[in-house]
């Protein structure tokens, strides 16, 4: 602030001093002013350490840019290879759903025939009288299916068993990807952009402080600065006139000395209106030096209050400042410790890799034995069902069998009525044949004369075959299944 500048532009003219006690306590009040210096020292401190800092801050936030960008770029490269393992564990995922499905109905369909087996009882009349009740499952050996099953449910085991490795390596393997971005993000100076896993960080400006920057603060801080050197130059001009006002008035460096008894030691006016009185000056150069003295005095406070504010608006921006770059430094730290996370994930990352590819051989190969193992119950199952089917059959082959049977004895029946009625015939013509011309011929002109007619006995030529006695109702049921109707 130029006092003088802004004196001449005030309308109003200022009393004019003329109490030599009014001078010195405005000498006084003008020497303490000077005390601002120190506010002005400490605002050249401040301006030269946020200069530093922001010289710090270039050099730590492009490094830890260039650290968290390379890094940000590896971790999407990871995240590329983590969805690549992901995919086939759930690729693997759903390919062991629909083979435990295909399992299951498998099974289903073989333990449906099997309750057939074990409903359907055999028939009494096909086995010996000394045996007990029996379904068809008892001619079944039933160790081959159990040792089926528990061969497929072996192998089911040992592939979820890899999905299993599969599914915590995956998850470990992203929880240490995470644990790297939580790191990046751990400490984010304002307005950083969010790191996430699609977030690029190319462009960005990483010297933000809120809504300022530190070069705009540093700025202000110099404007600041060079305010208060103007207002310091301002107030040490007004003492000067002080003392020239003074020392232009006789006993004046008296009264000073004695005002200044009551001032502290570091305030002495007495050394600054000592010497050899100054060279006159007339009455007019007096008049206006008195004049701008009386003007100026009533804005000291304020000069020396806008000083104190410039500092305290400087004092919080320093502090705003350090906070910015603790937080850059510990931001680079917790950089660094994520790189070196990020590092020892490059150790794992073969076996991490290797993982999803000992699954899948172990898939394969898993579910190639289930698939072996699958045709084999199905041809099982075939197998049983065929033997269902084939029972229905044999009774409906000894139904066809007894009809067979009742037919050959009615034909059977027929013959023996037929031989024995040609039989009585051959007899009755005999015994005439006896009676006309018996006694006419010699007994031993022929042996056979007096032989009796031929009989005949129906016997089969192979043994007695017994066919089991299985009710028509029971024959009919199978005939029905046999053709679809039951």
């Amino acid at each position: 602030m130029d006092f003088s500048s802004e004196s001449a532009a005030n309308d109003t003219a200022a009393p004019i001093l003329t109490s030599l006690e009014s001078w010195v306590s405005h000498l006084v009040a003008s020497k303490r002013s000077l005390s601002s210096i120190e506010h002005v020292l400490r605002a050249n401190e401040i301006v030269t350490l946020a200069r530093a800092h922001l010289e710090t801050s270039v050099i730590t936030s492009s490094r830890t840019s260039f650290i968290r960008t390379a890094m940000a770029a590896q971790l999407r490269t990871l995240d590329t290879v983590h969805e690549h393992s992901k995919a086939v564990e759930l690729e693997g995922a759903e390919e062991y759903k629909e083979v435990l499905r295909t399992v299951e109905e498998a099974d289903q369909r073989l333990n449906d025939t099997l309750d057939r087996l074990r409903t359907t009882i055999v028939e009494t009349s096909l086995r010996p009288e000394t045996d007990q009740r029996k379904s068809l499952l008892d001619f079944v050996d039933e160790c081959g299916v159990d040792q089926l099953l528990s061969s497929v449910q072996e192998s089911a085991n040992a592939a979820q068993e890899a999905h299993a490795e599969l599914i915590e390596t995956n998850s470990n393997f992203q929880n240490d990807i995470d644990r790297v971005w939580k790191l990046l993000e751990k400490s984010r100076t304002p307005n950083r952009p969010f790191l996430n896993h699609g977030t690029s960080l190319e462009g960005s400006d990483y010297g933000e402080l809120s809504q300022f920057s530190l070069p705009d603060i540093l700025q202000n801080m110099d404007d600041r600065a060079k305010d208060m050197a103007d207002n310091l130059e301002s107030l040490v001009n007004h003492f000067d006139l002080c003392v020239t006002a003074i020392r232009h008035t006789e006993g004046g460096g008296d009264a000073a000395r004695r005002m200044a008894d009551d001032l502290p030691a570091s305030m002495d006016v007495g050394e600054a209106v000592a010497g050899p009185p100054p060279e006159p000056i007339s009455e007019e150069e007096k008049h206006e030096m008195l004049e701008i003295l009386a003007k100026d005095a009533d804005q000291v406070d304020e000069v020396v209050a806008e000083i104190r504010e410039h500092i305290g608006e400087m004092e919080i921006q320093l502090n705003r400042v350090n906070a910015y770059v603790s937080q850059l430094d510990q931001e680079s730290a917790d950089t660094t410790k994520a790189f070196q996370y990020l590092d020892g994930m490059g150790t794992r990352l073969h076996a991490f890799v290797a993982q999803s590819q000992v699954f899948a051989m172990r898939w394969d190969d898993e579910k190639a034995k289930i698939n072996e193992k699958m045709d084999e119950l199905e041809s099982l199952g075939h197998f049983y069902a065929g033997y269902v089917t084939a029972y229905d059959h044999l009774l409906v082959e000894i139904g066809r069998r007894q009809f067979m049977e009742q037919q050959m004895d009615k034909v059977l029946q027929e013959a023996m009525r037929r031989l024995d009625v040609l039989h009585e015939e051959d007899s009755a013509k005999r015994e005439a044949f006896k009676s006309s011309y018996g006694d006419f011929l010699p007994v031993d002109i022929w042996p056979g004369l007096t032989n009796a007619p031929l009989r005949f006995d129906a016997q089969p030529v192979n043994g007695i075959e017994k066919v089991p006695d299985i009710s028509k109702s029971v024959i009919q049921r199978a005939i029905r299944r046999v053709e679809g109707k039951a």
